[in-house]
């Protein structure tokens, strides 16, 4: 018997960053999604070329097969709508659909919150840092208010949000990032608190903005964010020429999202003016990745 199951990438909206270190962020989901096939087999195998690290694979597996006793001899087949290149979180995407996956072919009874656990745990083995907040999304879906290690799963209920999504062309390596930025704070704590706090409120009055409809203020706050990240030296000249490209052409407000050095921007945009943001962005050499969000 075979079982398919998915699981859909993210995009950040808030808080990145700061969500490492106990701050809340908010997160939605694009329609981009990763699918997963299991059978069972004579021997553990995994077909999954469009996966970049096989290894998220075979700890879902392990840790899934050890804490529910069951038998690992299986066929794990991946695909997907989305490159790994663009930042999407194809990684935790896949961790979550395999824990759907065996769950059904098992015919065992699992919560959100046990995924999201199992999924959490997964990339912390691989990892070695991370929030927990692209498991969150690929768990529960839509837009979501999250607080570290998911002390705080909130889904938002967020209405006509119209953004204009670009790629730098530079993949960026977000563990690398995670960890140099913790080797920065260790040596200026206080400095780093201030600025994580001031990323803090920011996600708070987002939530309220975003809930309200109110595209302006949210695009103002986006427009904070990106200059506190700016000060965090994790943006890029690409993304900020992007980012400014972006408000120029009539954006309420853009920001990276995710770690930086590289992938995606995100611009908060009316909807009469989309296309006239993309070619902005297009114009200063960005590619512009055409999927929805909030699904």
């Amino acid at each position: 018997m075979k079982i398919k199951t998915s699981a859909p990438g993210k995009l950040m909206l808030f808080g990145e960053h700061a969500v490492v270190y106990g701050y809340p962020c908010i997160v939605t989901t694009v329609e981009s999604r990763i699918y997963v096939e299991v059978e069972k087999s004579e021997q553990f195998k995994i077909d999954a070329p469009q996966v970049k690290d096989l290894r998220f694979v075979e700890k879902t597996v392990e840790l899934f097969c050890d804490k529910y006793k069951v038998n690992n001899k299986l066929l794990v087949k991946t695909y997907s709508d989305f490159s790994s290149k663009y930042g999407f979180g194809s990684s935790s995407a896949v961790t979550v659909a395999t824990i759907l996956a065996l769950s059904k072919l098992y015919k065992i009874d699992i919560t959100k919150k046990d995924i999201f656990n199992l999924g959490h745990k997964v990339v912390l083995n691989i990892q070695g840092v991370g929030s927990g907040f692209d498991i969150a999304a690929a768990t529960y879906g839509g837009a979501l208010y999250f607080v570290t290690d998911g002390k705080i799963i909130e889904q938002l209920n967020v209405k006509d949000m119209h953004l204009v999504i670009g790629y730098s062309g530079v993949k960026a390596d977000t563990t690398a990032i995670v960890k140099n930025l913790e080797f920065r704070i260790h040596n200026s704590e206080s400095k780093y608190r201030k600025i994580f706090e001031k990323i803090g409120k920011i996600v708070e009055e987002a939530k309220i903005s975003l809930v309200n409809s109110d595209w302006r203020k949210t695009g103002e706050l986006m427009n904070q964010n990106h200059k506190i990240l700016q000060e965090l030296g994790v943006s890029t000249e690409k993304l900020d020429k992007m980012c400014q490209a972006a408000v120029v052409a009539g954006a309420f407000g853009a920001k990276l999202s995710g770690a930086g050095g590289g992938d995606c921007m995100i611009a908060l945009v009316p909807e009469n003016i989309i296309k006239k943001v993309e070619s902005s962005i297009i114009e200063i050499g960005g590619e512009i990745l055409n999927v929805k969000t909030n699904i």
